[in-house]
């Protein structure tokens, strides 16, 4: 089985994954980026100040190079 890297993005921080998941399909790799990037949206945005913008993403890849880009990005405008 394939071996998938899923590589964490915040802004322009990138936090490289070094150990890899085993994954038998394109469909299983993009719903685990999904889920992790979700759970990472829901943490951003517990606490985020008022006004405030953010870009994440996971970036897939495998021994070959790129897979795939999942990416996440919110802001929080206050209406008058």
């Amino acid at each position: 089985m394939p071996i998938y890297y899923f590589d964490l993005r915040d802004e322009d921080e990138l936090f490289p994954d070094e150990e890899g998941l085993e994954f038998s399909s394109l469909p299983a790799v993009q719903e685990e980026a999904a889920k992790s990037l979700a759970d990472m949206a829901r943490d951003a945005v517990r606490g985020s100040h008022p006004l405030s913008k953010r870009h994440m993403a996971i970036e897939v890849r495998d021994e070959i190079g790129p897979v795939m880009q999942v990416r996440f990005n919110f802001e929080i405008t206050l209406r008058d």
